[in-house]
């Protein structure tokens, strides 16, 4: 079903009429989850799609509706859904026991795998989660330097927890989120992307910053891009203070290239934190970089230099089936141009989505880099050209507009209706597997969704 099949329907009705199998459980999921979803980012209003099975770019919801997919699990399935290879690394390990509670030999080879191929990795220490790598990235920057300071940039994810919540979508001036203690966020020191006067003056007025931390990119994959030189100033400043540089690497890891975003600009932090593709798309992180910080969880180093280790423990640390997939995935990654033909395909797309908005004098503009999409819908009314979008200079309007409200809701409704799945931001996370197929629906998508928001008055 489409807008074209309902030429009369709004985006709204023509979405209810598809999709009766997900409004029924999103009714039953409200009776037991708050707002009826495990993740922010799944909340959708009326109510979100419910998937029953996906493969390779694409996925179908319970009433039979087939979407090319961009939320990608998130930005963890470079491989797509189910890659064969994947999957039967994962079903071996299955048959094998999911949790042995002991070491194991894929543990090692998937350690291996991620200090072969990110340069800066020295060893590596496996987590659950990015939230969780994040986590003992800053307790280990703090254990190596004594000091007590994290400094982070507005706009930039680094999981949810307690360090991490204030400046990225919302409390902007370094205040406590809700549950959140002061003397937590009163040591995270904000600043604004690519500001190099600002972090300078952090450094130049606090002498006790432990760590830095950024998605090399940019926020959000690259939707408020940092500029590569900026990574430069960051590290010689961090250097020069004797402060642990820490990349964020969680999305960008295995994606970008498959050394991550520090080898495209061959810039080293000291450490990097990874999820998401790093674990095979499966439940899973790591925190690798240099071997002096990382022994401080190491008992025999610790020992013969009289330090506390840090305790780490972890139920599924290293698990077994997720260590499977890892190291099948990052295998294919390492010898093919999985990444490569992901980065191709996005620069294709948001190319021609630009097109359809010159076509309908639209002033939007399609924009990202690497494998990622960005629609920036332009609340504000700035003479954009889409093909010539500096999306640096919006960086503030787009931390100061809430994702997936207003137009945004719209169009990620109208792409549904016309069988393409973004996030709120929108934004999108590109395959290997995407292909000819899926850029024509996408491209075609776009335009239906432009032309109904045009008929129904949202785009003037």
């Amino acid at each position: 079903m489409s807008v074209t099949a309902l030429p009369n329907a709004t985006l709204l009705s023509a979405y209810e009429a598809m999709t009766p199998g997900s409004a029924a459980l999103a009714a039953q999921a409200r009776d037991v989850l708050p707002s009826g979803v495990a993740h922010d980012s799944r909340h959708f209003d009326p109510y979100p799609i419910y998937i029953d099975h996906a493969a390779g770019p694409v996925k179908w919801d319970v009433d039979g509706n087939r979407y090319v997919d961009y939320f990608g699990g998130h930005g963890a399935l470079l491989l797509g859904h189910n890659h064969p290879v994947v999957m039967r690394a994962v079903q071996e390990a299955l048959q094998r026991g999911t949790h042995f509670g002991a070491c194991h030999e894929l543990e090692i080879r998937w350690a291996e795998a991620i200090r072969r191929m990110v340069p800066s990795a020295e060893r590596v220490r496996f987590t659950s989660s990015g939230t969780e790598a994040t986590l003992m990235a800053l307790r280990l920057a703090r254990a190596c330097t004594g000091r007590s300071k994290l400094v982070r940039f507005r706009g930039h994810f680094h999981g949810w927890h307690d360090h991490m919540t204030s400046g990225h979508a919302s409390h902007f001036d370094g205040t406590p989120t809700s549950g959140v203690l002061g003397g937590i966020s009163d040591n995270v020191l904000l600043c604004d992307p690519n500001d190099v006067e600002g972090i300078s003056r952090l450094f130049h007025d606090h002498r006790d910053i432990a760590a830095v931390i950024l998605e090399p990119t940019g926020a959000n994959f690259g939707k408020m891009p940092i500029l590569p030189s900026f990574l430069s100033v960051l590290r010689d400043l961090t250097r020069q203070a004797g402060t642990i540089l820490i990349f964020d690497e969680v999305v960008t890891g295995f994606r970008v290239s498959p050394g991550g975003m520090q080898q495209e600009v061959g810039v080293m932090p000291d450490m990097t934190t990874l999820a998401k593709i790093a674990a095979g798309g499966l439940p899973g992180g790591a925190v690798a970089g240099r071997k002096d910080i990382l022994d401080w969880l190491d008992f025999k180093a610790t020992k013969e230099a009289g330090q506390e280790r840090i305790y780490h423990p972890g139920t599924f640390n290293a698990n077994p089936v997720t260590a499977a997939a890892a190291v099948a995935t990052l295998d294919i990654i390492e010898k093919t141009d999985a990444c490569a033909r992901a980065n191709a395909y996005g620069t294709e797309v948001r190319r021609r989505m630009n097109d359809v908005l010159v076509e309908e004098a639209v002033k939007w503009a399609v924009f990202g880099s690497y494998s990622g999409i960005h629609i920036y819908t332009n609340p504000d009314g700035a003479d954009i050209d889409p093909h010539h979008f500096d999306a640096a200079a919006f960086i503030p309007q787009m931390m100061s507009k809430p994702r997936g409200e207003g137009v945004t809701g719209k169009v990620r409704m109208g792409l549904l209706v016309n069988g393409v799945d973004m996030n709120s931001g929108p934004s999108g996370t590109i395959s290997a597997m995407h292909g000819e197929e899926e850029m024509t629906t996408t491209v075609d998508a776009f335009r239906a969704t432009v032309r109904a928001l045009k008929r129904e008055g949202a785009i003037n």
